[in-house]
């Protein structure tokens, strides 16, 4: 049986055509997508730069949707059951699963990524299959469209999450696209004094207030200068760097304190330079941050009470047979413009 699905057919080129349905393992379920967002990640993948998303492919890994159908040894989830799920696909069997490091997981693997090592389909469809182990039940009054939000605010999460600081502390936050709003909302119901972000984009920072930052920094501003005039000199306690190019990174550690902490989100680049004896000689400590760690459970919790809200990062929700055009407008950088959800259509393929 076949279903409608937005296929990358070649760098910078979409679909909107029949792909046939998954089949699903015994320890898979089938979800009825109901909303997919289009991930950063897709858009850098979708001109070939970043190597993940190597046609043809359906792209895809934020989303939420209602389960269709449950292989044989799915035993918490049943047909019906509004639902959300991890991106990562971890084994659950490596030593890193075991000790709990699900995102660093030997043999992970990334919903809607193709790339040397292997091929995932995504859920930029009616459907896509899912393993139970990363399957979470969608809190009631929780929408698709809030939960296809859920995969960046947990990235957020996490990288809050292992980072260290303190009640009072000062934060900087370089770069307010989705993943830096999402840090930006979770530091905000995290008793930082100073939440301080820099972006080029003046309605980006508008959307940052919004989320919690009490100053923001826009274009031609001093960045640095900046973050030590509010913190009488000292610079700040945390920095995330949520761009992942060499000046935001440079930025993010020459404006961190002595023995401050530096957390590395954004991902374009593959190499930056960094001023290594600044970094030895202010005993600055530098951590990657990888996906999420299950922190989903938090993230369900914390909209569901309605501690975050993450509706001023939604900018459109769209059908997915225009998927293509939006991905374009993403591409393009088109100001002010943040997440998209996209809604399937669902016909012949109902199961």
């Amino acid at each position: 049986m076949d279903m409608n699905a937005l296929l990358l057919k070649e760098y910078n080129h979409v679909e909107y055509t029949r792909v046939p349905v998954p089949e699903i393992a015994d320890d898979e379920v089938l979800v009825r997508i109901e909303a997919v967002a289009i991930c950063g990640s897709d858009v850098h993948g979708y001109d070939g730069g970043s190597g993940r998303r190597r046609p043809p492919l359906v792209m895809g890994h934020e989303a939420a949707g209602v389960i269709a159908k449950a292989g044989a040894a799915v035993k918490k989830f049943r047909v019906g059951d509004r639902v959300t799920f991890d991106s990562t696909l971890y084994c659950g069997e490596c030593d890193y699963c075991k000790a709990g490091l699900i995102d660093l997981c030997d043999n992970r693997r990334i919903l809607g990524v193709s790339c040397a090592d292997y091929h995932c389909e995504g859920c930029m469809a009616e459907y896509c299959a899912v393993p139970e182990r990363v399957l979470y039940a969608l809190p009631d009054g929780v929408s698709f469209e809030t939960a296809a939000l859920v995969e960046p605010l947990s990235i957020g999460f996490h990288a809050v999450n292992i980072t260290p600081f303190a009640v009072g502390d000062t934060v900087l936050v370089i770069g307010a696209g989705t993943i830096g709003q999402m840090i930006i909302k979770i530091l905000s119901i995290s008793n930082a004094a100073q939440i301080i972000v820099s972006d080029l984009d003046e309605q980006k920072l508008e959307i940052a207030k919004a989320s919690g930052a009490t100053h923001v920094l826009g274009k031609g501003a001093d960045v640095v200068a900046e973050v030590r005039r509010l913190t009488g000199g000292r610079g700040a306690d945390v920095a995330f760097e949520a761009v992942g190019i060499a000046p935001t990174i440079q930025n993010a550690i020459a404006a961190t304190k002595k023995n401050g902490n530096v957390t590395l989100v954004g991902n374009v680049t593959p190499q930056v330079p960094i001023p290594l004896q600044d970094v030895i000689g202010r005993q600055l400590t530098l951590r990657g941050s990888a996906a999420s760690c299950g922190e989903y459970p938090r993230c369900l919790e914390a909209l569901a009470s309605g501690r975050v809200n993450v509706d001023n990062v939604l900018s459109v929700v769209a059908p997915l047979a225009e998927g293509g055009q939006w991905l374009d407008r993403l591409h393009a950088a088109e100001p002010g413009l943040m997440k998209v959800v996209l809604i399937p259509e669902h016909g012949e393929a109902a199961l």
